[in-house]
């Protein structure tokens, strides 16, 4: 029944892309399923209740706002997590300084399985907070680092999963992140992490490098990794497998079109064990040790694992 049901969901996920122009605005519904949570253990001598007040809040603003006009079903919703650990808090201002982490998943296919399609993590996390704020936000008019950055990562978060299920399916929602960003460098100048240059993974150029049309192969990779090669595995291994070979093409080309991103690196970082286990004592030795040679090049600091793909 469960695996029934996940795979009746991924496929209705695919369908929305097609009936988008056919979608009205009254049959939308929430996209995100997100679970919150606010770590303050690192703070002395504060009043608890704010950093509760600020978890709830945020699973309110992430989980009941409409980011986009597609239709997902309760069950269709976006796996994803918003880890936030506070590192420093002024009671006088409301002034927080924290790190996020971020991750969302999708069901595959026909399977009980679920897999990562995004995971970072961001140190460069300043905002201001009182217990009773209301937490309001317009892409136009960029005013608080709070929820810009929440709502960055939401539309990340769903487009990216949109790549999964059509190519370059998620355009018009990444857009909508890069926006954010846009108006965040100009409207929140002292704010870290939107700027270019500021660092090689920061928000700007996850989001800038990733709609880059040096990328484009970068994105068709997400699809035929996904949909054409995790999503088959189940019904036979052998044909997603080599489907995912062949993905493994595009992220080289993508590598090679634009070797300063950061993409295909942090990519590696967070699929690291999917891949060793899709490969390992399965595929053929030219397989491997191709792979292994990319692996490398991309993210050498992963060389432990990628070698048990060669066994």
């Amino acid at each position: 029944m469960f695996a029934r049901l996940i795979s009746q969901t991924v496929m209705r996920k695919w369908a929305l892309l097609l009936l988008l122009p056919l979608m009205s605005i009254s049959l939308c519904a929430q996209e995100l399923d997100a679970k919150v949570t606010v770590n303050a253990q690192k703070i002395e001598g504060t009043n608890t209740a704010v950093f509760e007040a600020l978890q709830e809040a945020l699973k309110e603003f992430i989980n009941t706002r409409q980011w986009t006009n597609l239709q997902f079903r309760p069950n269709e919703r976006i796996s994803c997590s918003f880890s936030i650990t506070i590192e420093k808090y002024d009671d006088a201002t409301g002034d927080a300084t924290a790190s996020l982490m971020v991750q969302s998943s999708r069901p595959v296919y026909n399977s009980a399985y679920t897999t990562t399609v995004f995971s970072t993590n961001d140190p460069n996390f300043s905002f201001n907070y009182r217990e009773f704020d209301q937490l309001e936000f317009n892409a136009d008019v960029i005013d608080k680092d709070l929820t810009a950055l929440i709502a960055y990562y939401a539309y990340l978060i769903i487009g990216m999963d949109l790549d999964t299920m059509a190519p370059l399916g998620g355009t018009d929602v990444l857009e909508t992140a890069k926006t954010i960003v846009t108006n965040s460098q100009s409207l929140l100048l002292s704010a870290k992490g939107w700027k270019a240059f500021d660092d090689e993974k920061n928000r700007f150029a996850i989001i800038n490098d990733y709609l880059d049309n040096g990328m484009e192969d970068y994105r068709k990779f997400q699809y035929k990794y996904y949909r054409e090669g995790l999503d088959i595995m189940a019904e036979n291994a052998d044909r997603g497998r080599a489907a995912i070979t062949e993905a493994f093409d595009l992220l080289k080309a993508a590598r090679e079109n634009k070797p300063m991103s950061r993409l295909p690196e942090l990519f590696t970082e967070y699929k690291r064990d999917e891949i060793v286990n899709i490969y390992v004592g399965k595929a053929t030795a030219k397989e491997k040790e191709e792979l292994y040679e990319l692996l490398s090049r991309i993210n050498a600091s992963q060389n432990t694992y990628w070698r048990k793909i060669q066994k």
